[in-house]
């Protein structure tokens, strides 16, 4: 991703977001089109978390799924009859040009037809089978410890990077994942989560949240 957006793009209001992601997919839709694709790809964000607690708690708006930025063109690739927009600061660009991508870490599928947006895929960066933190390049971790599996199959980012990048905008959303997510992880989930949370984003307040676990006889699970 480049530091500056490319020209154009479409504004869109609040109230058109939420109609045209009316129909987003949900994830076993994506896991049936991506099934037997070389790359590796996960469910992220909200749904990830539900994923993790094995049942939809709470309505989703989309659904966002993660991939190497290498391993795009693949995915593209399984969706031919729609259309991929680039998406970034509230701006839209449709068609995803090489400029947009570039400046760009996220890409909106589109059904050309009826306009409809159907899940978002964030382009991470990564080196081989190493994915890098958007937020901290320092931070690395191999694919295979940041994606767990539902019992049937369909991947997702694990509980504690999801927090991480919910953490930066403190959505009432993002309050009440973490309140609900955070007696279901392990103590070694959360110390991770905290550690990370010291390095990314110094002295947030989930920090307290996650200290009080550590009273006797907490984090067993």
């Amino acid at each position: 991703m480049t530091g500056s957006l490319p020209p154009g793009g479409v504004v869109l209001t609040e109230d058109e977001l939420e109609a045209r992601w009316a129909d987003a997919w949900r994830p076993d839709q994506v896991a049936v089109r991506l099934s037997g694709v070389g790359t590796t790809w996960c469910v992220a964000a909200g749904w990830a978390l539900d994923l993790f607690r094995g049942r939809q708690t709470r309505p989703h708006s989309d659904l966002e799924i993660a991939v190497p930025a290498a391993g795009f063109p693949e995915v593209r690739a399984r969706f031919p009859e729609y259309v991929f927009d680039a998406a970034g600061s509230g701006r839209v660009w449709p068609g995803a040009g090489a400029e947009a991508l570039a400046a760009t870490h996220q890409t909106w599928l589109r059904d050309p037809a009826s306009g409809q947006f159907l899940f978002d895929v964030f382009r991470e960066p990564h080196e081989g089978g190493t994915w890098i933190c958007r937020r901290d390049e320092g931070l690395r971790l191999p694919y295979d410890a940041i994606i767990a599996r539902t019992p049937g199959g369909i991947p997702y980012l694990v509980p504690e990077l999801v927090l991480l990048f919910k953490a930066k905008a403190l959505r009432p959303k993002d309050q009440a994942d973490f309140d609900n997510v955070m007696p279901l992880l392990t103590r070694a989930r959360r110390d991770v989560l905290a550690g990370w949370l010291e390095r990314v984003h110094p002295g947030h307040p989930w920090l307290a949240a996650l200290a009080g676990q550590h009273r006797p006889g907490a984090g067993r699970r």
